[in-house]
């Protein structure tokens, strides 16, 4: 009977969850003991568990805005052209119009495709530093996600800082940016230029032509505003990271040395 109690007990402890230590002489990662690595997905990977976190989804919200900020003036850049654009221009998002000119012959359609070129190039250099600004933001954020999943902070900690005054004058830097957004695409839709376009295409029963902004333009802009409360989260959230590991790094070497 004793050696069955015995035995009972030894498979008991046999069957504890054991936990993984770190390597003698190896760089410790986390100040407390850390499960081994299990299956069943990616955020169960060690390293992934950053996805996670509050900085990840922060910079991964940053991704998503800027993404939508470059679709946004895609778009808006792609209707610009009426039923030229279609051809021409590559807007399809006039096709709904199918054959504009079918209303305008001889001058009057010289004149259309005319008014549709100058008033795309009014509005092309705005909309192409709008969609490089966007692009540029969205490729910082999915470096700022890759450094975090490879523990780059937790090495050299300086990190958060740069990324916390990056953050900070991309937040602030936004702000001037949507105010010449504004400014030049007002310029355009204000010009005799825009003021003819709409003219000549209602005059002959086409709507969709108007020279004020469009709802692709005011979609950037409120993107551009919730983009600018993301990378202030996320500079706020990097200082609080940079103390957080200052302080386990401390307590790591203190740990070493006792």
């Amino acid at each position: 009977g004793r050696g069955k109690t015995i035995s009972g007990r030894f498979e008991l402890y046999c069957n504890l969850p054991r936990r993984s230590f770190p390597p003698n002489g190896s760089e410790l990662q986390d100040i407390e003991y850390y499960d081994g690595e299990r299956e069943g997905g990616i955020l169960d990977c060690h390293k992934c568990k950053y996805l996670c976190t509050g900085r990840a989804c922060c910079q991964l919200v940053e991704v998503l805005l800027n993404m939508l900020i470059l679709i946004c003036c895609s778009v808006s850049y792609g209707s610009t052209g009426g039923f030229t654009g279609i051809s021409n221009l590559g807007g399809i998002y006039y096709y709904q119009f199918g054959g504009a000119y079918n209303g305008f012959s001889g001058a009057d359609g010289d004149k259309a495709q005319e008014l549709d070129v100058q008033f795309y190039n009014l509005k092309l250099p705005t909309v192409t530093a709008s969609m490089a600004f966007g692009g540029a933001l969205m490729t910082f954020s999915c470096l700022m996600v890759l450094l975090g999943v490879l523990r780059v902070p937790w090495r050299w900690p300086i990190c958060l800082l740069v990324e916390c005054v990056l953050d900070i004058a991309i937040a602030v830097g936004y702000m001037p940016a949507l105010y010449f957004y504004f400014r030049r695409l007002q310029d355009a839709y204000n010009s005799q230029i825009c003021k003819d376009r709409e003219t000549l295409y209602t005059s002959k029963g086409y709507q969709g032509f108007t020279c004020a902004l469009h709802g692709a333009d005011i979609a950037a802009a409120l993107f551009a505003c919730m983009a600018i409360i993301a990378f202030a989260m996320s500079a706020f959230l990097a200082i609080k990271g940079f103390q957080t590991v200052r302080t386990q790094k401390k307590k790591s070497a203190n740990t070493l040395e006792f």
